[in-house]
């Protein structure tokens, strides 16, 4: 059965939260975008954040990076554990993550991309935490926090309750590059977002979150060790996003092929589907380009849910994942997808 949810007190001011690299120690090789980070936490966030060994330590080993977030967990004093950013291995971490000592101190947990790892472990011992929130990404953000990353962020840490989650105009998926010092302050360019896209609009689902980046739940679906049966994930809403390696709609059919095939996409009767990252630093792509590929991509959706769970409510191009802004989404928490009213609620 799916697990009862704990959901952990919320961050009060001059509380202490962590900074952890579970995956790739971006400060430590970016170490300005991470120090303007710190200093948002501290001044706009008023928390102190706390590093540990391997926060800015390139190439440290599974088991070291697991003992700090384990020492994160285990720390009373620590209120929250945010990831500085993704990366590409941190399923080799997770066993040696020591369940026992979360189970006796439950916190959030904030992360994207390769975190979807550590949410996704979280949830099967009931630990609600929170999709996004990369302190690099969106705290050390060019230019200031977006009013959406930092008011979502702010809803799921501090101040809980309902939240609208709107259709924004504009929003960036051209990184900037961190090695350029006079970039650091300037604000990525952007391009009109593209409107919310429902398919079967005639169903409200109020219910836990469950997914998170597609090529890192394909990973935990070919290692096949953090799973748990597919039932148990029976009535939650997915939340489904792809990351900058931007995978093609043949390869995202097949991943959702696959899971498919195993029975799990007949279990969500809604999903949200973030919006597409379409271009990145090593692969710019033109105003088409990137229109063609989202489109194929919900095409490529549609397609493997009309085979295993044609019923399915579907949400496309919401603002959660490898965009900017970033809404923080409840992972383990609820969302409400009102498709009469083409409306999202987040529940923190």
């Amino acid at each position: 059965m799916r697990p009862e949810f704990i959901v952990s007190p919320k961050v009060t001011a001059g509380d202490r939260v962590a900074v952890v690299s579970p995956s790739f120690a971006a400060p430590g090789m970016f170490p300005a975008v991470h120090e303007v980070a710190m200093r948002r936490l501290r001044d706009e966030f008023g928390v102190e954040p706390v590093e540990y060994p391997t926060t800015r330590r390139l190439g440290a080993t599974p088991q070291d990076r697991a003992a700090d977030l384990m020492a994160a967990f285990a720390d009373p004093t620590i209120r929250a554990v945010l990831a500085s950013i993704g990366g590409d291995d941190q399923l080799t971490v997770l066993p040696y993550l020591d369940p026992d000592v979360v189970a006796a101190n439950p916190k959030p947990f904030c992360g994207y991309s390769d975190n979807t790892n550590m949410l996704n472990w979280l949830w099967g011992l009931g630990v609600a935490s929170f999709h996004g929130g990369s302190t690099m990404v969106h705290l050390g953000r060019g230019g200031g926090l977006h009013p959406v990353s930092a008011g979502s962020l702010r809803a799921a840490l501090f101040t809980g309750g309902e939240l609208d989650i709107h259709p924004v105009d504009v929003f960036s998926e051209d990184e900037l590059d961190w090695n350029d010092p006079a970039l650091l302050d300037e604000v990525a360019p952007t391009i009109a977002a593209p409107e919310w896209h429902w398919h079967q609009p005639d169903q409200v689902v109020t219910a836990p979150t469950w997914g998170g980046c597609l090529e890192i739940l394909y990973c935990n679906l070919a290692a096949n060790r953090w799973m748990r049966p597919v039932d148990d994930y029976a009535g939650c809403v997915l939340l489904l996003e792809t990351s900058e390696e931007m995978p093609s709609a043949t390869e995202v059919f097949k991943m959702l092929r696959d899971a498919g095939e195993r029975g799990l996409l007949a279990q969500f009767p809604a999903v949200v589907v973030g919006t597409a990252k379409a271009s990145s630093l090593e692969r710019r792509t033109s105003a088409d380009e990137r229109q063609r590929f989202r489109a194929e991509q919900r095409e490529a959706i549609l397609r493997a849910f009309e085979r295993y769970n044609p019923e399915a409510m579907i949400v496309f191009n919401v603002d959660f994942g490898h965009t900017d802004p970033q809404w923080v989404l409840p992972y383990g928490g609820a969302l409400t997808i009102d498709g009469p009213a083409r409306r999202i609620t987040a529940h923190y």
